[in-house]
């Protein structure tokens, strides 16, 4: 597909993103965060958006990601194998990934970090779980999403996450975070990356990056980091849903929501 249609599929499937971290949202249930100097400085907080978070141990968002991240780890191996020798790789989709990070390790500051983020935008085709897979809310490794070569947010986000990380980046300097979008009314998710103490969204949905601080209409959810998951203590989640994703999903939580995700994101 053509660079023009491909940013057409892009513009088109990203009506939505959601990864099911909240169910739908609605006008009015939430204000948009915003910067609070005051709060940013009193804390101390070191994670992207400047707000304190704690850990989250157990949920339906902690296995999603303890098992992707099992998948991270194995398909390192491989791809560590592709890089020391390519002549003999048998995975078309290794190569591809080894050569955008290739491209990423070429490059030193925030050209490294913009080349990432747009050539793994151009190399995923934009496409929800419910029409790859039939089920909603499918996290999936990197070499999984290059060999289908489509995906929602959260396969951006883990591919820009590992590729980034294999291209150089500090893993203290990398996070995927979970953001509820308030314009849209839908989940989102994004990869962050800390460069001279600041944090850039790395995202899907735009090719340019933006710090953290210039995003409007977003409210912080969940961060993600080698450890673990977080919770943004100072984002506080719906009442109607407070607890939902701090415990396993059922399937009478997806017949109670049914468009959790919507087509593309």
């Amino acid at each position: 597909m053509g660079l023009f249609n491909h940013a057409r599929a892009m513009r088109a499937a990203l009506v939505a993103c959601s990864l099911a971290v909240l169910g739908p949202l609605t006008a009015g249930h939430a204000a948009p965060w915003r910067y609070n100097p005051a709060l940013a400085r009193a804390v101390r907080a070191t994670e992207p958006f400047q707000l304190w978070a704690s850990p989250v141990f157990w949920g339906g968002l902690v296995d999603k990601w303890q098992t992707v991240a099992r998948k991270i780890d194995d398909e390192r191996v491989q791809l560590a194998l592709c890089d020391g020798d390519r002549d003999h790789c048998a995975s078309a989709a290794a190569l591809r990934l080894l050569s955008i990070i290739d491209s990423g390790r070429q490059r030193e500051g925030r050209a490294r970090l913009g080349e990432i983020n747009r050539a793994i935008n151009l190399a995923i085709h934009p496409m929800s779980d419910l029409a790859q897979f039939g089920e909603e809310d499918v996290w999936s490794s990197p070499l999984s999403t290059f060999d289908r070569g489509a995906g929602d947010c959260e396969d951006y986000a883990i591919a820009k996450y590992v590729a980034l990380r294999m291209a150089g980046i500090a893993a203290d300097d990398l996070r995927i975070v979970v953001l509820a979008d308030l314009n849209r009314g839908e989940d989102h998710a994004v990869a962050a990356a800390r460069l001279d103490g600041h944090w850039l969204i790395l995202d899907n949905r735009r090719m340019g990056m933006v710090e953290d601080m210039a995003l409007r209409n977003y409210r912080p959810l969940f961060v993600i980091e080698q450890s673990g998951v977080m919770k943004y203590a100072v984002a506080p989640l719906l009442a109607s849903d407070s607890d939902r994703w701090l415990r396993p999903a059922t399937a009478s939580d997806a017949a109670l929501q049914p468009n959790q995700i919507a087509t593309g994101n």
